[in-house]
């Protein structure tokens, strides 16, 4: 028997070690973690658990001679915080995290298995594509993958950590999982590389520039978080489960608050600029309202004209939408409407209760924005707002003009609860474009246009331009004190935490995509 534990215990150390010294000192050197070292970083000490550990390719026709025990993939599960995860991280060291048949059993497997228990999957991504020894092997394996990704879409968290290298068709896994963390300078996306994209189209183009971290954060869309290191990457999704339930059939977790429920935020009261027309930060306000001022932002540098993201009040998670007027006056465009459309259908895939803090003009005009389909692209936000069954409750703060107002989370598209501050603007349109509109007659007859536009600009404010006349008729349930809206929202959620609203039976609605 010892003879045979002796070989078994030799076989996991060659596991342990299946990359070469070289490859293992050259990960280093360029200041990567090793595949071990970023689970053993993620995962509570000592409670990794080892699938496959002594898989190895069967591709003996592709002239493949030496075969290493993990093939290049390791997969188990383990907790973070206390709570079950499976996880995937791919080798680099080992054929250069290349996904062969074998490797994508073993993925195949551990998605399986938290799909089967409702858990989250988590995949740490470095590796060079498709084996192309095994050739067509390896592209129907992806999509395998692929498959899996779109079963467990809004059943259970998929996060996935861009580490070094993704490209050609493996970048499809990680857009199609709900979060994607990139390192800066040191994760890689996209579809074709920059000698392609030269030789394609003539463009010359850097890596980073073409698929780094930076790039996809503020220009693509396809980073949601970027940090600078790998460990603050890693702290980072441990930071961002902690508002995830494991699965779509259970209530994220709460904590004990440390933060008064009955706190004041007097701060607020000052906040708003004289005028209209003068910004302020919608983070600052954000962050007035939130336990502890603690706020993790959804894709920040992306489409930055809406805020989008992660908080607690009273303990209890909730994803936070507000238009930011420091940027195009808060408008809606086409990314920032697909932006928020994408948070509204996640946090109501995964029971998040949603708080919506208006301030709008209107949706940016411009033959750009029509072209580009932002009569599409801002009916997906509505649709996601429509959709939602979870708690919702929206805070507008001053502008609320026209379909744009409506379509940010408005009671007539099912907002539970509908609070103004004093300064709301309720509006089909800005005093200024409804004057010259319906007053464009007797404006120009005027002796003097500008002093009776002024006139009729101030008589439209105080006749339409606030919260008021929409609290007579219930589209807002209540005009409050800016101070009082983390007491108001608080209590408001507490009351809709036991809310319960089915949608009709279908198979899935049709999204304006």
């Amino acid at each position: 028997m010892q003879e045979r534990l002796d070989d078994l215990e030799r076989r996991k150390q060659e596991a342990l070690h299946a990359g070469p010294q070289r490859a293992v000192d050259r990960q280093h050197e360029k200041g990567k973690m090793l595949a071990r070292e970023r689970i053993e970083y993620l995962l509570d000490p000592g409670s990794f658990h080892e699938l496959d550990m002594l898989a190895r390719h069967r591709a003996h026709e592709a002239g493949l001679e030496s075969r290493p025990y993990t093939d290049g993939v390791i997969t188990g599960w383990g907790t973070v915080d206390g709570r079950k995860v499976f996880v995937f991280s791919q080798d680099f060291t080992v054929m250069g995290g290349a996904l062969g048949e074998v490797f994508a059993e073993k993925i195949h497997k551990v998605m399986d298995l938290a799909l089967r228990t409702g858990a989250p999957m988590i995949g740490l991504n470095d590796g060079a594509g498709a084996r192309i020894q095994e050739g067509v092997v390896s592209l129907d394996s992806y999509g395998g993958i692929f498959h899996r990704n779109v079963k467990s879409s809004g059943v259970i968290p998929q996060i996935s950590v861009i580490l070094g290298p993704c490209a050609g068709g493996a970048v499809y896994s990680p857009a199609m999982t709900d979060f994607i963390f990139m390192v800066r300078e040191k994760s890689h996306m996209f579809i074709t590389g920059p000698d392609v994209v030269k030789t394609v189209t003539g463009e010359e183009v850097t890596l980073e520039e073409l698929g780094g971290a930076g790039s996809h954060a503020s220009k693509s869309g396809v980073a949601t978080f970027v940090r600078n290191s790998e460990e603050e990457v890693l702290d980072a999704v441990k930071t961002l489960l902690t508002f995830l339930p494991s699965n779509n059939l259970e209530e994220p977790p709460s904590f004990p608050p440390t933060d008064d429920p009955e706190r004041l935020c007097p701060e607020l009261s000052a906040i708003m600029p004289s005028t209209s027309n003068m910004p302020y930060d919608m983070k600052q306000v954000i962050e007035s309202i939130v336990d502890d001022g603690e706020f993790l932002e959804y894709f920040p540098a992306w489409a930055p004209s809406i805020v989008c993201g992660f908080a607690f009040l009273d303990g209890h998670p909730v994803g936070v939408v507000g238009n930011q007027p420091l940027v195009l006056a808060g408008v809606l465009d086409i990314e920032s409407s697909s932006k928020a459309a994408r948070f509204v259908r996640t946090c109501d895939a995964f029971n998040l209760p949603l708080l919506t803090l208006v301030d709008v003009p209107g949706f940016l005009p411009g033959v750009d924005q029509e072209y580009g389909g932002i009569i599409r692209h801002g009916a997906k936000l509505l649709y996601a707002y429509c959709e939602a069954t979870v708690p919702r409750i929206q805070v507008i703060t001053r502008k609320a003009y026209g379909g744009a107002y409506v379509v940010m989370d408005s009671k007539s598209v099912g907002s539970d609860l509908s609070f103004a501050w004093p300064t709301a603007e309720l509006a089909v349109m800005g005093p200024q474009g409804a004057v010259e509109i319906i007053y464009r007659r007797e404006i120009q007859s005027a002796a003097d246009p500008d002093a009776r536009k002024t006139e009729l600009v101030d008589d439209y404010i105080e006749r339409f331009a606030n919260p008021y006349i929409a609290a007579e008729r219930g589209y807002v349930d209540d005009v409050i004190d800016p101070a009082q809206t983390r007491r108001k929202v608080i209590a408001g959620f507490a009351a809709l935490r036991t809310k319960r609203e089915e949608l009709p039976r279908r198979k899935h609605g049709i999204i304006p995509l």
